[in-house]
């Protein structure tokens, strides 16, 4: 055993090959009809659970809707849309606690830790400039009703913070987790490789939670990537790590809860990549 890896000898001379190796699977638990594929996966919330997280999916595209075309009239400055990842959001924050971190990026900002709520919105409201660059982006700040962190655009990594927080919570033995949003351009920044190795190296109670919608702004995955997705970078920086159907609100569901679980139980780090679409244009400044 070398102190550098846990691996055994081999006498012959091969390199592994990254096309011959199995992708990850992605996990679900509806089939496209929305019906349950296995008994045992069903999460079994209750109706009134599932018709408020219906609901939730329901006014978040309708809020898109509405501040889009605002954007569009010049009645306000900036606003990123969510089409297509409605399940990702509401999925995940439905299994968090009250008590939870959450670090999120711009989709992210339409809800709390536990079934989402909408808050105001005083960025989109404002007309200022932000000298040199180009109109107010998001930027939400926590209140004492919302007390999670401001909301940023990718432009501003959260993986540092995001790991020293939740290492903070270990310290303090809090029994909390620390929930890091981000989509898989943003996994190209050299912040995520470090927020994945302090994390496992520091053993914190964190949930990478990345949005896989194929594209970052423009670039396809085929332009950013040659590996197999996110979740796979996930083992060799020591991350328990799952893929699953991100248009499946119950596996999102399932997948963060149980991850949300272990990582306080154990101290662990986890990292889910949820597959999805984006249905529109990266922002109101990019074509679609």
């Amino acid at each position: 055993q070398f102190p550098g890896a846990s691996a055994e000898f081999a006498e012959r001379l091969e390199f592994i090959q990254p096309q011959v190796l199995a992708g990850i699977p992605v996990y679900r638990v509806m089939d496209r009809q929305g019906q349950v594929i296995r008994e045992s996966e069903d999460p079994q919330l209750p109706k009134e659970q599932v018709l408020k997280l219906y609901r939730t999916m329901t006014l978040l595209n309708t809020m898109d809707r509405i501040l889009y075309e605002s954007q569009r009239q010049g009645r306000i400055s900036f606003y990123m849309t969510n089409y297509g990842e409605e399940g990702t959001h509401v999925g995940s924050a439905a299994a968090l606690d009250d008590a939870d971190l959450v670090f999120g990026q711009y989709r992210e900002a339409v809800f709390s830790p536990q079934i989402p709520h909408f808050p105001s919105f005083p960025s989109h409201s404002s007309q200022r400039k932000i000298p040199r660059f180009f109109p107010q982006t998001p930027l939400y700040f926590p209140t004492e009703n919302f007390p999670d962190f401001s909301q940023n655009p990718p432009f501003f990594p959260r993986f540092p913070p995001a790991v020293g927080a939740a290492y903070a919570i270990k310290r303090a033995d809090a029994s909390r987790a620390v929930v890091c949003y981000f989509g898989e351009g943003a996994a190209s920044e050299g912040d995520a490789h470090a927020g994945f190795n302090f994390a496992a190296t520091l053993e914190c109670p964190i949930v990478f939670f990345c949005r896989n919608n194929g594209y970052a702004i423009s670039t396809p995955t085929s332009e950013q990537y040659r590996g197999d997705g996110i979740a796979a970078r996930g083992p060799g920086y020591g991350l328990l790590s799952i893929r699953v159907d991100g248009n499946d609100v119950f596996a999102v569901y399932n997948a963060t809860r149980e991850a949300r679980r272990r990582a306080v139980a154990e101290n662990q780090p986890f990292l889910i990549e949820a597959m999805t679409y984006r249905f529109a244009q990266k922002s109101p400044f990019f074509p679609p």
